[in-house]
C-alpha cells in the first residue's frame, strides 16, 4: 500500500505548528517521527500526521 508522504512545509501548514515546536514535539515523544527522504530532506506519512491531529482533537475534548 502506497502512502502519502508530506514534507516540512506542509506538515507546518496542516499542523499549525512551526519548525522548531516540530522538532522539539519529536525530541519529546509528542509528535510523530519524520522519514529520511534523501541527504538533506525529511517527510512524515501523511496517516500520522492525522493520527496525531486526532488524538489532539480527542485530548481536547472537542467533537470533530
Amino acid at each position: 500500500m502506497v502512502q502519502n508522504i508530506l514534507r516540512r512545509d506542509e506538515v507546518e501548514r496542516v499542523t499549525g505548528l512551526p519548525r522548531s515546536t516540530i522538532y522539539a514535539k519529536i525530541a519529546s515523544g509528542e509528535f510523530p517521527k519524520s522519514i529520511k527522504l534523501g541527504a538533506r530532506s525529511v517527510g512524515w506519512l501523511e496517516s500520522d500526521i492525522a493520527a496525531w491531529q486526532q488524538s489532539r482533537i480527542n485530548a481536547s475534548g472537542v467533537a470533530a
